[in-house]
């Protein structure tokens, strides 16, 4: 029978870029994950903050519970940047947070799990040009829990307030990737792809 609403404990459509496999080796693989990707997090949120609520939905009189906690960092700077691995002993206890823990709040945000092909060393850090997830590179909006204005319009912040000064150049307090030529319609074109491919938020992406 058709369902009415999509179940809860279902994993998005997603595919990982940079997955080294097929989409069904991937659907098998998340059948038996016990790794969750966590989004959407706020800067400020703390891995004590996060096993707090992730650990309602562990079992350890079944011999479950959380493994680990994996905080998702800035590329540069090596502070938290809005995403988490969580992994559980068990399956059933990734499905059940995807359940009831993905779409609560969390310091005030609506956070999003999904079933993740496990973490691997270097999928802690996002992968945004400036070392955060690409979705903050992209983004318009000024986002207080997400580090203020996105990193394109804090460059193009920092460009104006130095024109606007007068004296020195402004290329000077740009990133370096900026200094290198301008912006041509393939990269405008490019950069919009990258940032529909952005999950969540992410809607980013895994970054």
């Amino acid at each position: 029978m058709a369902h009415v609403v999509t179940p809860l404990d279902q994993p998005s459509n997603y595919k990982d870029s940079q997955a080294r496999v097929d989409r069904q080796k991937q659907n098998e693989i998340l059948a038996k994950s016990t790794t969750l990707y966590v989004g959407n997090l706020s800067f400020y949120t703390t891995e004590e903050q996060i096993y707090e609520l992730f650990s309602k939905c562990a079992r350890p009189e079944d011999g479950g519970g959380i493994k680990r906690i994996i905080m998702g960092l800035d590329r540069n700077t090596r502070t938290p940047c809005g995403f988490c691995f969580v992994e559980y002993y068990t399956h059933s206890e990734a499905l059940t947070s995807m359940r009831y823990v993905s779409g609560t709040k969390l310091d005030e945000r609506i956070i999003r799990c999904d079933l993740d092909l496990g973490y691997k060393e270097g999928r802690q850090f996002g992968r945004g040009k400036s070392g955060g997830q690409v979705r903050d590179e992209y983004r318009q909006d000024y986002d207080p829990g997400r580090g203020g204005w996105g990193a394109q319009a804090r460059r193009r912040e920092v460009e104006e307030r130095a024109v606007a000064q007068g004296g020195g150049d402004w290329k000077e307090a740009a990133p370096t990737q900026d200094k290198k030529r301008g912006r041509s319609p393939e990269d405008e074109g490019e950069n919009a792809r990258i940032a529909a491919r952005a999950r969540m938020d992410d809607e980013g992406a895994r970054m």
